[in-house]
């Protein structure tokens, strides 16, 4: 007993400054920011790409670039309260330096050095190009200044404490920035940068473990939808998929929200359609032409 006690306390005395130190929040280091003039255009593309205001902006007000936050989604881990990222300097982040927003973005990290949750898609937003990102908060920084009220998230134990995802983290953050597959057409690696990165789309159209992680052999095969309200189609080239559908009837629905039956999107995958609307007919086809590449996947029961 009196080895197991010592044993003990020496795991506690060496052990916890190295799980703290790898688990720490990350930021992106200031080497891998060098001199760069902003692309507004790029910076739009990215905005739309991303569905930034999807979940962004304001509710119950039409414009879609007043970014102050204030929607709830409510999940089996709690209750998530969407951020204000528009440049208002105290309810949203006019103040932040461009190594916060890629550190919030790249690495789920905050300026004062906490972990997000990845509720906020950082895991998906970490495949973008540091340059795609600059210009994202060049965006960003043009449209309205938008005053709210911060109000936390309300979840329950576990879940209320951060220095668990430094765990999650090392297991499904991998920092992996996107690579083009040399063996495969620019237009499908363009879709597959878009779908993959800024567009985050297997982030809903995913189930998830009982941790809230991607099921890996799992990916765009859909799911319960993490409000608990129905669930998230399969897009992959299951029957059950999108196998029956043409390149041009994803672009078709990316553009106008209406399906190869006639009928039209609802629930949030509106608000994803308003703004891949926005985007290039060009950018369109090309996710069209990536998602039409993704293997069948057969949907499997998973809790909710």
């Amino acid at each position: 007993m009196q080895r197991l006690f010592i044993f003990l306390i020496a795991l506690i005395v060496f052990g916890a400054p190295i799980a703290l130190g790898l688990t720490a929040p990350e930021q992106v280091p200031e080497t891998a920011i060098g001199s760069h003039t902003p692309n507004l255009e790029n910076g739009r593309t990215m905005f739309h790409a991303g569905g930034c205001a999807s979940c962004h902006a304001t509710p119950e007000q039409d414009d879609p670039m007043r970014l102050g936050g204030g929607r709830e989604l409510r999940t089996r881990f709690g209750l998530f309260r969407v951020p204000n990222i528009s440049r208002h300097p105290q309810g949203g982040i006019g103040n932040w330096t461009e190594r916060q927003f890629l550190s919030a973005m790249l690495k789920g990290t905050s300026p004062d050095g906490r972990h997000y949750y990845p509720a906020f898609p950082y895991t998906s937003y970490q495949h973008m190009r540091i340059a795609d990102v600059r210009d994202l908060f060049a965006f960003l920084k043009t449209l309205p200044a938008v005053e709210s009220v911060r109000r936390d998230h309300e979840l329950p134990f576990p879940f209320n404490l951060r220095i668990g995802l430094g765990l999650w983290k090392l297991r499904y953050l991998d920092g992996q920035a996107f690579r083009a597959d040399p063996q495969k057409p620019e237009m499908w690696n363009r879709g597959a940068y878009l779908v993959e990165g800024p567009g985050h789309c297997a982030e809903c159209h995913s189930p998830r473990n009982f941790i809230g992680a991607i099921v890996a052999d799992q990916r765009y095969a859909g799911g319960p939808n993490l409000t608990g309200e129905g669930s998230v189609p399969n897009i992959t080239q299951h029957m059950r998929g999108l196998a029956s559908w043409s390149e041009a009837d994803i672009e078709r629905l990316l553009e106008s929200g209406e399906r190869p039956d006639f009928d039209a999107v609802s629930g949030d995958m509106r608000l994803v359609v308003r703004n891949t609307a926005q985007l290039s007919a060009e950018d369109r086809k090309a996710m069209a032409h990536f998602l039409k590449s993704l293997p069948s996947i057969a949907p499997t029961a998973q809790p909710n």
